[in-house]
């Protein structure tokens, strides 16, 4: 249970500096950019982006190997959550998070192939390390956007099934509370006098 908090804790945090990259990544292009998106300079615009997407996949790294338990427990949680609960979007963002994660997947597998095939010379650092490090980041950019976009659901998945638990344990607390039989009210002074 405590890892699932620092799971939550850590998609929460990813969700905030995402947003954060996303912002400054938007006052630049709204800075660089013609009316119709074409970029002043190119290599400029080329570099920038290569930092966002370094950025976010940086920021990513910290939910990477909790992220198919986020989701895994995410699944559960909806189909227990009462229909009345969850929001008609939930299993459609889950299915998004799924096949970004399967496609992050894909592409790291596709990064080890590509690191090991580099030249013996091109470590980290290097012209042509960097290179395809960016190109890397640059394939997963989207995916890992689907995350920023979608990653909410999983925390609002699991608030509503802790709200939900609460309401079920409060309910079987005042169910077993015991009953206090009534007790006729006390005659009154007036009442004893008519007697």
């Amino acid at each position: 249970m405590n890892h699932r908090r620092t799971s939550l804790r850590r998609l929460n945090r990813y969700l905030r500096h995402s947003e954060r990259i996303l912002a400054s990544w938007d006052a630049f292009t709204a800075f660089n950019t013609d009316l119709d998106g074409w970029p002043f300079d190119q290599d400029a615009y080329g570099r920038r982006a290569a930092v966002r997407d370094a950025d976010t996949a940086a920021a990513f790294a910290s939910i990477r190997s909790g992220a198919h338990q986020l989701l895994a427990t995410a699944r559960l949680q909806l189909q227990h959550l009462p229909a009345h609960l969850a929001r008609d979007s939930w299993p459609g963002q889950l299915t998004i998070l799924e096949e970004a994660l399967r496609r992050l997947d894909a592409l790291d597998r596709q990064w080890q192939q590509t690191r090991a095939q580099l030249p013996a010379d091109a470590g980290p650092g290097t012209e042509a390390y960097v290179d395809a490090l960016d190109e890397h980041h640059a394939e997963c950019w989207s995916y890992l956007d689907d995350w920023a976009c979608h990653g909410r659901a999983i925390l609002d998945i699991n608030t509503a099934t802790q709200e939900h638990a609460r309401t079920l344990r409060q309910n079987t607390v005042v169910s077993h509370l015991p009953s206090t039989p009534e007790t006729p009210p006390k005659p009154t002074a007036a009442h004893r006098g008519r007697a």
